[in-house]
């Protein structure tokens, strides 16, 4: 009896040991790899958006490669100007820069990061139309020129207050 229990531990542990022994290692991502995946979550359309979501969404699927999540946001300019939320378009743009700097491939790449940002702004601005619509792009646009001529994002409440009055001037021309 005694025996019959070393004998099924015995087989248990070797069981044990071959698993764990033999497993294969995780997969390792090649640096080209990376960049490949950073590339098609950084192109201004939106099936590059679609695919970014969805891997922020499920981020653990893509352990292996490393990537930082991490955002501020629209960093010191507000998420959400005028009740506009910039938050999704801000999030997929701090990956673009944190993630190519950590590769040291940012300058080459800088100008696609900035345009998709602004591509991702004019979808939420398409959810609109008249005049919230018109001031929606002119924030995106005010946006879109602080990352693309600072390299970061910071505007002030009144920069979105003129964008606001210009929309609203250029609408009611518009309709005059």
């Amino acid at each position: 009896m005694v025996r019959r229990s070393i004998s099924a531990l015995s087989a248990a542990f070797l069981s044990l040991i071959a698993v764990l022994g033999f497993a294969l290692p995780a997969h390792a991502v090649t640096p080209e790899q990376k960049l490949a995946a950073m590339s098609a979550f950084s192109q201004p359309n939106a099936t590059s958006f679609n695919a970014w979501h969805a891997a922020w969404q499920n981020q653990a699927a893509w352990a292996d490669y490393n990537f930082d999540w991490s955002t501020d946001l629209c960093s010191s300019s507000p998420d959400q100007p005028l009740g506009f939320d910039f938050r999704m378009p801000c999030r997929r743009h701090d990956f673009g820069y944190r993630n190519y700097k950590a590769m040291n491939a940012f300058p080459a790449n800088k100008a696609r990061i900035d345009d998709a940002f602004y591509f991702d702004m004019r979808e939420v601005c398409a959810r609109y139309s008249g005049l919230p619509k018109s001031t929606c792009n002119g924030l995106a646009w005010t946006y879109y020129q602080a990352v693309k001529n600072l390299g970061s994002l910071q505007v002030t409440d009144e920069q979105i207050q003129q964008v606001k009055l210009e929309a609203e001037l250029n609408y009611q021309n518009e309709a005059a």
